[in-house]
């Protein structure tokens, strides 16, 4: 699989993101990819990247429910330096043959600050009607504040899944706040699998 995306925000920050993942057998499936991260924040540009994971603890079945565990770490490529590190914990309700609620909690660690925050989100995903999905999150960082950038206040998007293809998918997606930044994001991501 391959998920790529590119945000703008209304500050003139900048993301452009691509994971390209593949499963391996190591005894239960997990997903094993890689983060590549191209950003402008403040007028700075940076690249970074670093190693991803994901395990299907309890894969979605006729339970109706599905529970997995991801992790990754990233490096800025531009100064070597560790820039982060996190653990999530994501919990899937299948509530309809057409919606899904998705429900996740987790660990960060900011290296840069030297702060450990918890993360939490909740979503939706309501495949209203062929090839339509409309999307919807919110969720955040729970720790200490920093500064003016409150990177504890909530994020949320809002947006639209087209799937012309069992094979992919592309979003169209605003947010707020996506980053901690109080700024509006506009995003358009593309998803592979193959």
């Amino acid at each position: 699989t391959i998920e790529s995306w590119v945000s703008i925000a209304s500050n003139h920050d900048f993301l452009a993101v691509t994971q390209p993942a593949c499963v391996i057998n190591a005894g239960i499936p997990v997903e094993v990819g890689a983060t590549l991260v191209r950003a402008r924040s403040d007028g700075e540009w940076s690249t970074g990247a670093g190693p991803k994971a994901k395990i299907n603890i309890i894969p979605l079945g006729d339970q109706g429910f599905a529970l997995g565990l991801s992790g990754n770490t990233l490096w800025n490529l531009n100064t070597g330096q560790n820039v982060g590190s996190n653990i999530n914990v994501p919990f899937t309700i299948q509530a309809t043959k057409d919606l899904r609620i998705n429900i996740n909690g987790g660990w960060f660690y900011d290296s840069v600050a030297r702060v450990n925050y918890g993360t939490y989100g909740a979503g939706f995903e309501w495949n209203f009607v062929q090839p339509l999905t409309l999307i919807g999150e919110v969720f955040g960082l729970a720790g200490p504040r920093q500064e003016a950038r409150s990177v504890t206040e909530p994020r949320a998007q809002l947006g639209l899944r087209w799937t012309p293809a069992e094979a992919f998918d592309i979003d169209l997606i605003y947010g707020r706040n996506i980053t901690g930044e109080n700024a509006n994001w506009l995003t358009l991501g593309l998803n592979l699998r193959f």
